[in-house]
């Protein structure tokens, strides 16, 4: 099955290079670092007494991986991270939350799963582990890793009942590659016992290392200072939205009594969506500026209705910002994104209905009080609405939130502890 695979990678590849090249044309860093996709790597890497190797495919994950890495650099002061993706975003945020570690942290991109590639990978960086965050699988990278001898682990894994469904009908295919992995740290019981289905032998369950998040004190100040851009005014943010989404919170917006002057903070999911969604807002008949648009010392505008985030890597500042959060990505049925961030820095969290990648957070953050499931956009509005003329409520569910971030926190030294075996 797995030869079957790998032919179809070499048979595909033509078209991945194809697409590539047309994703470059929004995002340049597609059209970047090549040769790192394919397994070339012309440069000699200068000696280290052992190298780590973790995987943070984009963003979301890159981000979740900060605690994790700190606490690894940290407990193996010998070793360097080479840190790998396969979105130019995640490679960027990556640059910017781990410039801290200097030449401790190598960058790369994953290599396609084409068998050989991987190989090159390994040969070239020797890691001592391999570390895939999340439930990132790739069958030919796991075999690779078993013939060279080095550990793979699973950390931070989640496996929802639909994903699991789908990796059975792959069936040997995944079945071989789940035998292959060494090490599972599950977020969840739930995600544990899916996991074993898959024949994982060794799981353990650890919690999320998203809890462990520490918020960067200069992320707060640029939040303080997008705060003092904006004024008094309320702030309603909706955040990492995706496509499809801002049509809706859009036309929810222009009908719904809200306070007066509130100001909505848009931040997209994927940049190469800024300039679409700045039209969205325009052809709504609202006044926009851009993130990106204000200097150090300007004010946003007092007129303005919309704020496009159209920036990298400021997320937890938008966040500090604002004085309630959406956190895109669920209503439409797209599985819903991190809610934690928000939930770190006590603000009050609305979610849609389609969070079935976040289910078991989502439901304990609703539980303590520190997040509210809204319908549709509307219903988004309307319960915005209520929250920012009552103030003691907001305050009261900020606090909620922050509680319940502090309370789960943990899964890191429980991570590091499951991993230090498989690594003398």
């Amino acid at each position: 099955m797995r030869l079957l695979y790998t032919l179809a990678w070499w048979l595909a590849l033509p078209l991945v290079l194809a697409r590539l090249w047309l994703r470059g044309r929004q995002e340049p860093g597609y059209r970047q670092h090549w040769g790192e996709r394919l397994g070339f790597y012309p440069r000699q890497l200068a000696p280290a007494p052992a190298t780590l190797w973790l995987h943070a495919v984009s963003v979301g994950e890159t981000r979740a991986a900060e605690p994790l890495i700190d606490a690894l650099l940290a407990a193996w002061p010998d070793c360097r991270i080479v840190l790998t993706h396969m979105t130019p975003t995640g490679r960027a945020t990556g640059k910017i939350l781990f410039a801290k570690h200097g030449p401790r942290l190598l960058q790369s991109y994953l290599p396609y799963d084409t068998g050989a590639m991987p190989a090159s990978f390994i040969r070239h960086f020797a890691p001592r582990i391999c570390i895939l965050m999340e439930t990132e699988v790739w069958p030919n990278l796991i075999h690779q890793c078993n013939r060279h001898g080095v550990p793979v682990v699973l950390a931070n894994a989640r496996l929802s009942q639909r994903s699991l469904g789908k990796a059975q009908r792959l069936g040997k295919l995944i079945t071989d590659a789940a035998r292959g992995i060494t090490l599972v740290a599950a977020q969840t019981q739930d995600d544990a016992e899916r996991v074993r289905l898959l024949g994982v032998q060794e799981v353990v369950v650890t919690g999320s290392i998203k809890f462990d998040v520490v918020v960067p004190a200069a992320a707060l100040a640029t939040g303080a200072a997008l705060r003092a851009a904006i004024g008094a005014r309320p702030v309603l943010l909706c955040a990492s939205t995706r496509e499809g989404e801002e049509p809706l919170i859009l036309d929810a917006y222009t009908r719904a009594s809200l306070p007066a002057n509130v100001l909505l903070l848009i931040v997209p999911r994927h940049p190469q969506r800024f300039d679409e969604v700045e039209k969205l807002v325009l052809t709504h008949g609202l006044t926009v500026q851009r993130r990106s648009g204000l200097a150090q010392d300007n004010a946003v505008a007092a007129d303005t209705q919309v704020l496009l985030g159209d920036s990298m890597g400021e997320m937890f500042a938008y966040y500090a910002a604002c004085d309630c959060a959406f956190v895109g990505g669920s209503l439409l049925p797209l599985g819903g994104q991190n809610l934690i961030e928000p939930a770190a820095l006590g603000k009050p969290v609305l979610i849609g209905l389609h969070t079935f990648n976040f289910t078991l957070v989502t439901e304990q953050a609703i539980t303590a009080g520190g997040a509210a499931r809204v319908a549709d956009a509307d219903a988004l509005m309307a319960q915005a609405s209520a929250l920012l003329q009552n103030p003691a409520q907001l305050a009261s569910m900020g606090q909620k939130a922050l509680a319940f971030a502090a309370q789960h926190r943990g899964a890191t030294p429980r991570t590091i502890a499951a991993i230090q075996p498989l690594l003398p």
